[in-house]
Parts: structure tokens; sequence; C-alpha cells
């Protein structure tokens, strides 16, 4: 039944497709791909007073008490960053600006794309001056967050990534205006740029709660965050064993797997061919048993991402299924060989049973939620937890028996504990795990013991967690309480894929409110 709120929260949907056309594209609303938002104070201001009005509207318009709820946490926390001014401050190596305007210019539709692209120097002045304002208040990224983006737009000016996306004088005006705003950089900005990488535990716990979706005891999170890695190195020290007999530590474990010919791929194509293939495989085996799947989501795209940051994520569908869910893998410049054994579980969590199940579900709800549900929202501890819990769920089911694949599992489920330590330990300046102080170094350190990565992969990685805090470590606390989430509602008589059902129909929801949505209960 559609409540005038869900009516209110439709217009919201497309009034923010309007003012935001880069989120449009990436949430599949048509009609917003030729235009680009100016990231100027006054663009992040219409934003706010549209979400203001919304939030009145949570209050006095009738609607069910789920979707209630939902805004009224997801909105006020929008707007409480926005007072705090994170929006107008966003500066950093994977989520702002930047990399919004360049990813929405490589993942869009062809058409409209040259329009957006006539637009990106009106975009990085508006940017620019939302940086400025941002520096007279005293907020400023930290330096190391300057020159990661400042590389990011050298790429840009020297490399291929913009050519052949429109007319040869707009490519041009748009590297020019890369460059200038990289000197700004350089110039303008950077001198006022503190060195420290800490947020502080006052900024930190708001952003916390925005990306978890919940408020969590930062200072047991980060203790667990230990624990929970010495539970998997000592899984993956059997599984060493088991790969290669006793005595075999777990470096050399890895070692050996990145040499065994069973789990190598060569060649960039044969990597897309290769996901393609096993992301096609979970959606035969696990639709009519596990989940599930309607047949507008049983196609899902392998890509290669051309901007080459190391970097692996996943775009929906738009809402009528004509683009299809997507994986992306950003290989890095002259990467050519590839482990599988390392990849699979990688595979789960972007496509089936992870976000591809997961938003296109969502999106399938059209009876039931409102678009701004559907496609809008978006919570990463509910999003990022479930992708977790999917590629421990495919281990549950069988699929990752082979012992190399099983090493795959703790190595990626032993970077996001990793990450909890780390991103809490820098931020909060908590003592490391042996009594010093976390700085650049140790944390590089610490992020090479616990990651399996190349260096390229390495050093984004990193740079991420210091200038995208919080966000990284609800990936793992996301995940616990999904595991949590499911042990109590087995304990109230439902089945794992009545359970998955009835939680995927509720889309991309804060926690504490799912678990109310799922079984009737409070957090």
């Amino acid at each position: 039944m559609t409540t005038i709120l869900d009516q209110a929260a439709n217009d919201y949907a497309h009034d923010l497709a309007a003012l935001m056309p880069t989120s449009a594209t990436a949430w599949g609303m048509a009609g917003h791909d030729h235009q680009l938002q100016d990231f100027s104070p006054a663009y992040f201001e219409a934003v706010a007073a549209r979400t203001k009005r919304m939030l009145a509207d949570v209050e006095k318009l009738e609607g069910d008490a789920v979707t209630k709820a939902v805004m009224r946490d997801r909105l006020g926390l929008e707007l409480q960053l926005h007072e705090a001014g994170e929006d107008i401050r966003a500066l950093n190596n994977l989520a702002s600006p930047v990399q919004e305007i360049r990813d929405s210019l490589l993942q869009m539709p062809e058409e409209g794309r040259a329009e957006r692209l006539a637009q990106v120097p009106r975009a990085l002045a508006g940017y620019r001056e939302s940086l400025t304002l941002a520096a007279s208040k005293s907020m400023v990224a930290a330096a190391r967050q300057i020159t990661q983006l400042r590389q990011q737009l050298d790429h840009l000016v020297t490399g291929n990534t913009l050519d052949e996306l429109g007319a040869a004088s707009d490519v041009a005006a748009a590297k020019r205006a890369c460059a200038e705003l990289s000197e700004w950089l350089r110039d303008w900005l950077a001198p006022q740029a503190p060195t420290a990488d800490s947020v502080g535990r006052d900024r930190y716990e708001l952003l916390s709660q925005e990306f978890v979706g919940a408020k969590v005891d930062l200072d047991e999170a980060y203790e667990s965050g230990q624990a929970r890695l010495v539970e998997i190195i000592d899984q993956q020290q059997r599984c060493a064993v088991e790969l290669y007999g006793a005595g075999v530590g777990v470096a050399e474990a890895i070692a050996e797997l990145d040499r065994d010919q069973r789990y190598l791929i060569h060649g960039v194509k044969a990597l897309q061919q290769w996901m393609q293939q096993m992301a096609d495989q979970a959606v035969a085996d696990l639709n009519g048993v596990h989940f599930t799947i309607p047949e507008q989501m049983r196609t899902i795209e392998a890509c290669i991402d051309p901007a080459g940051t190391g970097g692996i994520f996943y775009t929906p569908p738009t809402e009528d299924f004509s683009r299809p869910g997507r994986m992306w893998w950003s290989v890095p410049p002259g990467e050519e060989v590839f482990h599988t054994w390392q990849e699979l579980t990688t595979v789960y969590h972007e496509g089936v049973p992870g976000h591809h199940l997961q938003l296109g579900s969502a999106l399938l709800e059209r009876d039931r939620l409102n678009l701004w549900r559907r496609a809008a929202c978006w919570n990463s501890g509910h999003g990022e937890g479930w992708a977790l819990y999917a590629e421990a769920l495919m281990a549950e089911l069988g699929y990752l028996n082979d012992p190399g694949f099983r090493m795959g599992l703790y190595s990626a489920q032993r970077l996001r504990a990793a990450r909890v330590v780390l991103d809490i330990g820098v931020h909060l300046a908590k003592k490391t795990p042996e009594g010093a102080t976390w700085d650049i170094d140790y944390a590089r350190a610490f992020l090479r013991d616990h990651a399996v990565m190349s260096d390229a992969n390495l050093e984004f990685e990193l740079h991420r967690y210091l200038g995208w805090p919080g966000q990284a470590p609800s990936y793992a606390l996301g995940q616990r309480l999904w595991q949590e989430l499911r042990l109590d509602a087995k304990a109230a008589g439902m089945t794992a894929p009545e359970f998955h059902a009835a939680a995927l129909a509720q889309g991309s929801i804060p926690m504490n409110i799912l678990r109310q949505a799922v079984l009737g209960v409070g957090p």
C-alpha cells in the first residue's frame, strides 16, 4: 500500500536526482545523465534544504513505521554531517567530487556523456569554492590526502581516461580544469593542511554512526578486532597445513598459492572472462535452492574499470533493469597476473549472493518500498556487512571447500578485521597492540602484515582509511550485526532462506531498524 509519506519520498528521490545528477546515474534513475552538479556551497545548501523539508514531512505525513524510522535516522544524520561541514570539506582518494565526476563519466551510458564532460570545468570550479569555504573554517584535509588527489588529477591530465568521452575541445577543457585544480591544491590549500591523519573521537563517532548504521562502542570494537585477527590467523594456519603440509606457515602458503598454476590467470581479458563465468555459475546454482532470484536479476556483467585505481566495486542496475548490475575491477596499469584463490570470494561479495542480489532485491520491491528506499538509501554497514556475510555464507554452503579458495576467504576476513583496528587506532589515537603510537609507517607495516595485495593496492587502501574515516570498519562491524541478527532469527523459528528473503526485502537500512523490521523487536 502506497502511503502519503511514500508519495512524498518518491518526490524527494526525484528531486535529489535533479539536484545530484551523478547520484541519479548511480541509482539508475533516467533523465539526468547529461547533467553535472557544480559541487559548490550553494549546491550542498540546496541538497540540505530539500532534505530538511523531507524530514519535516516525515513527522506530519501518514506512513509506515519502518520508513519513518529509516528517514529520521538517515536524513537526520545527513543534516548533522552537513552542519559539521563534512560535505564541503570532502577530499580523499576515493569518495570526493573528483572521483565522483570521473567515475560517473566512465560508468554511465554513452548517451549524455559528452554533455556531462563539457560541464567538468564548472563542477571543479564549484568544488574549489567549497574547499575554500571549508578552509576558512579551518576544515582542511590532511596533507597526505591532498597529495593523493593531486596524483589522480595529474593522471587525468596526462593519461587517456578522458579521451574520446566528448568533443576534443571539451576533453582539453576538462584536462585544463584538472590541471588548474591540481595547481591550486598545491599552491593554496596544501600550505594550510594539517600533517596529522587523525580526525579525533567526536568527528569519528558521527562518521561511524553514518557508515555502520548503529552506534558502536569504538573501544570494544578496537579490542575485538584484535581478537578477531588472532582467530583468523589460526584458521589460516590450519589451512596452510592442509594445502602444503605440516610445518608450512601462513606467509609461506600464500607465497606458494601465488605461484600455484591451479590458481593463476594471465591477462586482464582472461580475468574478466573468469569472473563472468563464476558470477553466472553462482546465479545458476543458488537460484531456486537458497534464494529466489527473479529473471531480471539473473544477468550480471563483469567489467574492467579503466581508471586503474586498484579498487573493486559494484554498480546496481537501473530501476527498469535495462542496464544490468555490474562488477568492476579497476586493474592498476601493468598488472597482468591474477590469483583466483584470492578473487573468488570477491566475486561472491560483489555479485550473488552479495551486492547484486542485495540491491536488485530492493529494486524489485516496487509494491512495498518507495523509490527513495529502493534506490537512493544506502547504508554501508548494512550493504557491505551483507556482502561479507555473503562471502561467509558461500563457504557455509560448500563453495569454498577447496583449501586455496578458503585461504582467500580467510585473507579477505583478515583484511576486514585489520581495517577495524587500523582505522579506529589511527583516528582515535589509540595505542598500537604493542603499546606504541599509530603513525603512517606503523599503519603501513600493520596493513602489509595482514593484507594480501600488491604494493599499489596496499597504498591505495592505506590512504583510503586515512582519508575516509569510519567507512572501512563498517564492513566487518556490519557483518557481525548481520550474523547476530541471523542467530536471533533462527531462534525465533526462521529458516535461513526465510531470513534472507525477509531481510533483503527491506532495502539498505540501518541495522538496528532492520532488526525491528525482521523480528519485530528493538535493538
